[in-house]
């Protein structure tokens, strides 16, 4: 992805993410408000930020994303919210960064389960955040992951590094 394309896209996204993470710990939901905001905002920065033929594009991986995972959802392997959160971000991402994205998203899951699973033992976070389910659950908020891959994915973009 351009450079360019990430410093337009990162001051509507990071805000997004960080809420939709943020929800999934507190009430292991992403809201439906979050998937709609952040398809919002690729729709009126996407079309400044890219070529419109590649802004086209984008949206089809979208509509593949949301099919792959309503199937993974009807299938009981991710959670609803996880899956159109999932679709909502796809079209941020360049499809020449698939592989990358691929290995930075492992890293990032990895990363992300590991903190939270110590967050959740850990006396002095659980005190300030006492009432989230994510402690109590044993299924993980996702969109922890998913929002991190989307922040840290842009912030590597803007710095010329995708």
């Amino acid at each position: 992805m351009p450079a360019s394309a990430a410093l337009w896209f990162l001051p509507f996204a990071v805000p997004i993410a960080l809420w939709a993470a943020w929800n999934d710990m507190r009430a292991m939901k992403i809201p439906n408000t979050a998937v709609l905001l952040l398809t919002l905002a690729f729709t009126l920065v996407g079309v400044i930020a890219l070529p419109f033929d590649e802004y086209l594009w984008r949206w089809l991986q979208l509509v593949i994303v949301l099919v792959v995972g309503f199937l993974l959802s009807t299938a009981g392997l991710i959670g609803a919210g996880d899956a159109k959160f999932a679709a909502a971000m796809a079209p941020y991402f360049a499809m020449q960064d698939g592989l990358a994205i691929t290995f930075l998203f492992a890293g990032i899951l990895i990363v992300s389960f590991g903190a939270h699973r110590v967050a959740r033992v850990t006396p002095a976070i659980r005190d300030l955040t006492p009432n989230w389910e994510s402690w109590t659950r044993g299924d993980f908020p996702m969109g922890l992951a998913l929002g991190s891959l989307l922040i840290v994915y842009l912030l590597l973009a803007a710095m010329g590094g995708s």
